[in-house]
Parts: structure tokens; C-alpha cells; sequence
């Protein structure tokens, strides 16, 4: 990657700035060499003893900037046609693939009450674990590909996966059957088509990624909304088969869109590999980074997976109970919006750090003590959908913030590779609590809730390293 070049910084108003350039970044994910150019950025030092090249007229100073944030800000179109296009492409195949991924619990409900109903609530949590393992897994090796090959392939095999996941769902009948299409085939497909989505949008947005990225992810909270509510009219009508087939239709509908719409700008990485590379773990606010991301996603998937089947054990009827999951996502659209825009301008870090403040408080104030209350009930689902919906909305823009764009798919992939781990043992450790408690929630929420309270650790810590303890500082 060629050399960029730092915004103007004003010293005083009467002083004039020098255009410096900063050391070479490694975009094949070196840490040391990051810790330099993030030094560098922070000091204005060069790493050069050679005059400056040329004497610029003082600017005001950006109200923040970020780390890689080195190129000049017309780097970056910000917006335009193109950009918004990618933008609505991403949606779409989010709307598809986290769609899915947030209707888990309505699958959940019903296949324990019918198809696998002699099955054990921990059994058929490990469909559910296994398909969000390999959504996020899988993209260790996707996001390198992402890098260097671009996303037109990888969303075509992302749109067959998925397709092809449930009309093989609409068939299943016992538990293995769904292991291979909903979880195996169903997880490399999410895999293969988010990945790609979050990572385009870094293309074209800097200043603006956060509330770019948001948006493109209320595609998965509309789906959350949308999906459970058609599966709960269609169930008793058409029956389970035809009620996952034409959720396969509107799979592809909307997948080809998203094949469509999704490019990427900037060139490959001349010379990169398709390989992960474990040593930016070296880097210890992006190590900070991921264990938080770990630890907040092994909580978030269990509310997702169980909230309907808390509710039925507490005797709420059978209709409001699969609308409380569409109630969490409609709360996640604003989750995932409005925290992006808030995340530009106060840090996404920090707004990152506030969001998962309230998830801890809403399971643990909230759901630990609501019974069968639907008063209750719902102020949980609200307050619940709206902090969790910017979990995923804006670890993207953290990971973002801690790299350079051509190498935005090897980090994020890398991350999730660990994350994934969470993923996976999240629900089926989640089901195994509900069982020793002989179908007692309260265990099962003080797991989400312990979950949530390590991953608020985990990212004050990274953020104390960077900018201290200074309440008001952007980051």
C-alpha cells in the first residue's frame, strides 16, 4: 500500500502546518509494525529525519479521527450512488443472512415441540450453536479471500448455500437431517454472504462508516421481524414444508440482489496471500477487542434462542410468545441505527461500551425478575433488541478503526474465528443449564447476564489503553 498522507492538524491559530507522511502500513496484519504507524499517527512523527515536502496554510482540526485514518478524506467517496448502491446491497443480503440468523428462536420453539420433540433442549441447541459457529468461523478463511479475490464469488456460493439450506430444512425430519442442512450448509452460507457485505461498506466509508454499516444492518433486524411473523401465520396454514419453502424463495429474491449491488473500490493487495494470520493478535487492544466481541456473543444468541420458549414456560399463550423475538428485532432496527450515528461522533468504542452496559442491565434488572409479566416481558425484548442491535452493527466499525481497509476482512475474519468458538458453545451450554434446572430459567439468565458483564471488561480495558481514564475523550 503506498504511503498516505495525515490530516491537517491545527497547532495554534497562528501557526502553520506541515504535510507529513506517515511510515508504510502492513496491511498483511504485522502488529508491530501497526503499534509504529498507530505512534505515529498520535505523535505526527513521520519516522523520517527529512524535512517535510511541503508548508500548508493552517486547517481546523477534524473534531476526531481515528487510527488508519491516513489516507486524505477524499480517499473516500462518503456517499454518491455507488457507495449507497453497495450499501442497499449489503442490506439485502444481511436482510437474508442475519434474517436467519435472527429467527433461531422460532425454529427453536417449534422443532422442540414437533419434529425433535424427544430430543433434549441442549441436543437442539447444537443445530443452532453449530450454524452460528460456522456463520462467524468460516470467515477466517473468507475474509482473507474477501481481501485478495473480491466478493462477487463469494456471495454467489453464499446465495446456492443458503437457498439450497432450506428447501433441505423443509425436508428434515430427524435430528441429523438438520445438522446438515439448517446448521452445515445454512452456517457457510451466512458466512459467505455477511462477510463480504460489512466488508465492501469499508470500501467507501471512513468518516461515515459507522452509521453506513448500521443502516446496512437493520437488513438482519428486519429480517428478524419479518421472518418469525410469516413462519407463525404460515405454519398452521400451508404447514412447516411450504412455510421454509417460500422463505427459500424470498432467500434467493433478495440474494440476487444483494449479487447485484455488492463491490468493492479499492484494488487487491498486491502479493497478499489468502491465509490468516494469527500475530495481530499481538496487537493488545485488537486481542481486548475480540475477547469482548467473544464473550457479548455467547450471551447474545441464547435471549435470541429462548426468549419464545421462556415465555411459554411461563404460561404466556403461544401467539404473543413467537411475537416477543419480532419485538427484540423491531427494537434492534433502532439498535442498529441509531448507535451508529451516535458512534461517529462520540467514539465507537465508547458507544460500543454503553450498549453492552445496557444489555447487563435489561438481563439481569429485567429478565432475571419478570416471571410471566408481559409488561415485563416486553420492556425486556425493547431495551434488550435495541442494545444488542448494535453488538454486531458496530463491531465492525471497532475492527475498522484498528486497520487498514484492504486487509478489513483478514482482521474481522481472524476475530471471529475466536468469536465463533463463543458461538458454538453459547445455546447448547445455555440448553444443558436449562436441563440441570429442571426447566428453571434463572440459571440459563445469569449465564447471559455474567457473559455480557466480561465482554464490558474486556472493552473499558481496550479503551483505557488507548485514551486512559478521561471520561470525554472520542474513542
Amino acid at each position: 500500500m503506498s504511503n498516505g498522507r495525515l490530516g491537517r492538524e491545527a497547532h495554534d491559530e497562528t501557526s502553520n502546518l506541515s504535510h507529513t507522511e506517515l511510515a508504510p502500513l502492513d496491511v498483511n496484519g504485522d502488529p508491530r509494525r501497526h503499534a509504529d504507524s498507530d505512534r505515529n499517527i498520535q505523535s505526527g512523527y513521520n519516522g523520517s529525519t527529512t524535512p517535510d515536502r511541503e508548508e500548508l496554510p493552517s486547517a481546523p482540526t477534524k473534531p476526531h479521527s481515528y487510527p488508519f485514518e491516513s489516507q486524505s478524506e477524499d480517499t473516500f467517496p462518503e456517499g454518491g450512488l455507488r457507495a449507497w448502491l453497495v450499501v442497499l446491497g449489503s442490506f439485502s443480503g444481511m436482510l437474508a443472512s442475519f434474517g436467519l440468523m435472527n429467527t433461531v428462536g422460532t425454529f427453536q420453539a417449534y422443532l422442540s415441540t414437533n419434529q425433535l420433540v424427544n430430543e433434549s433442549p441442549s441436543a437442539v441447541g447444537w443445530i443452532f450453536g453449530i450454524y452460528i459457529f460456522l456463520a462467524f468461523g468460516c470467515g477466517l478463511q473468507i475474509g482473507p479471500i474477501f481481501d485478495r479475490k473480491g466478493p462477487r464469488w463469494l456471495v454467489v456460493g453464499g446465495t446456492v448455500c443458503l437457498v439450497v439450506s432450506m428447501i433441505g430444512v423443509s425436508q428434515s425430519t430427524r435430528f441429523w437431517h438438520f445438522i446438515i442442512t439448517f446448521s452445515i450448509l445454512g452456517g457457510v452460507g451466512t458466512s459467505l454472504i455477511f462477510t463480504p457485505a460489512v466488508g465492501a461498506i469499508a470500501h467507501f466509508f471512513s468518516r461515515r462508516r459507522g452509521a453506513a454499516t448500521g443502516l446496512a444492518a437493520t437488513g438482519g433486524s428486519f429480517g428478524g421481524i419479518i421472518f418469525p411473523l410469516a413462519l407463525q401465520a404460515l405454519f398452521p396454514k400451508v404447514g412447516f414444508a411450504w412455510s421454509v419453502r417460500i422463505l427459500a424463495l424470498i432467500f434467493l429474491i433478495l440474494l440476487i440482489i444483494a449479487n447485484l449491488l455488492i463491490r468493492t473500490r479499492l484494488p487487491p493487495k498486491v502479493g497478499s496471500n489468502v491465509w490468516p494470520d494469527f500475530r495481530i493478535f499481538g496487537d493488545v487492544t485488537f486481542a481486548l477487542t475480540t475477547a469482548g466481541v467473544f464473550f457479548i456473543e455467547w450471551g447474545l444468541f441464547v435471549p435470541l434462542s429462548f426468549i419464545s420458549s421462556y415465555a411459554l414456560a411461563n404460561g404466556v399463550d403461544e401467539a404473543f410468545s413467537y411475537q416477543l423475538l419480532a419485538i427484540l428485532n423491531a427494537s434492534s432496527v433502532f439498535g442498529r441505527v441509531v448507535p451508529g450515528y451516535v458512534a461517529d461522533r462520540l467514539g465507537r468504542f465508547n458507544t460500543m461500551i454503553m450498549a453492552v452496559a445496557l444489555c447487563l442491565i435489561s438481563t439481569l434488572g429485567i429478565w432475571l425478575n419478570i416471571g410471566g409479566s408481559i409488561a415485563g416481558l416486553c420492556a425486556f425484548a425493547v431495551l434488550f433488541g435495541f442494545g444488542s442491535g448494535s453488538n454486531i452493527s458496530l463491531t465492525p466499525v471497532c475492527v475498522g478503526q484498528l486497520c487498514d481497509p484492504e486487509v478489513f476482512g483478514r482482521w474481522y475474519g481472524t476475530m471471529y474465528t475466536i468469536v465463533s468458538i463463543g458461538c458454538l458453545t453459547g445455546i447448547p451450554i445455555a440448553g444443558e443449564i436449562l436441563a440441570r434446572n429442571k426447566g428453571d430459567f434463572w440459571g440459563l439468565i445469569v449465564f447471559t447476564g455474567l457473559s455480557y458483564a466480561a465482554g464490558l471488561m474486556c472493552f473499558t480495558t481496550a479503551r483505557i489503553l488507548k485514551v486512559g481514564w478521561k471520561l470525554t475523550a472520542v474513542y
